[in-house]
């Protein structure tokens, strides 16, 4: 079961202690990873998740998959929350401690929506006119190609939303024949 609560306050937590330690790109670094882990092994999620398993076990398991790829820091933390018993929630630590990171360094994510594939030109110049409209020190730009938008684009900063598609642009004029707004205008 998903408890953001829990998860911001054990990542607020890692992050103070990785910033008091100096450490916190490291950290950074190592909640990537286990990021990179939960996505791409939905069989390591269960395992952390499944009551019948020990904890001494997770615990192997967690050391087995993280061994050599995650600092002292992490690796106690991990240990932390299966003594605890959190560790089901790692998955959801991990993005909230880079939502937070993300926070505290000032990367702003920035999501575009095509039509079809788009140049490194066209993506740059898309960072710049978003740096210039907004005090944003660093822009982190993730693209997607959605076919069904059939041009245009839709550009997602933080919670706010620009959709320029045809799409959006057909539902409305759609919507307009639906609610007869022609017919009222032309009597």
């Amino acid at each position: 079961m998903l408890n953001p609560r829990l998860a911001t306050r054990y990542a607020k937590s890692l992050i103070d202690l990785s910033l008091e330690r100096g450490e916190l790109e490291a950290v950074h670094n190592d909640m990537l990873y286990l990021q990179a882990v939960s996505k791409s092994n939905p069989d390591f999620v269960a395992v952390l998740k499944s009551p019948v398993i020990s904890p001494d076990k997770k615990q192997a398991i967690i050391q087995a998959v993280t061994d050599g790829h995650i600092s002292e820091l992490t690796a106690s933390f991990n240990r932390l929350l299966v003594k605890k018993g959190r560790e089901s929630n790692l998955p959801e630590i991990t993005r909230a401690f880079i939502e937070q990171y993300n926070k505290h360094e000032q990367i702003f994510l920035v999501k575009l929506t095509t039509a079809s594939p788009v140049s490194d030109a066209v993506k740059n110049e898309i960072v710049d006119k978003v740096r210039s409209q907004a005090d944003m020190k660093t822009i982190q730009l993730t693209t997607e190609v959605d076919e069904s938008l059939i041009g245009g684009f839709v550009l997602q900063i933080g919670d706010q939303l620009v959709d320029a598609s045809v799409s959006y642009d057909l539902s409305n004029i759609k919507k307009q024949f639906l609610n007869n707004d022609f017919i009222y205008k032309i009597r």
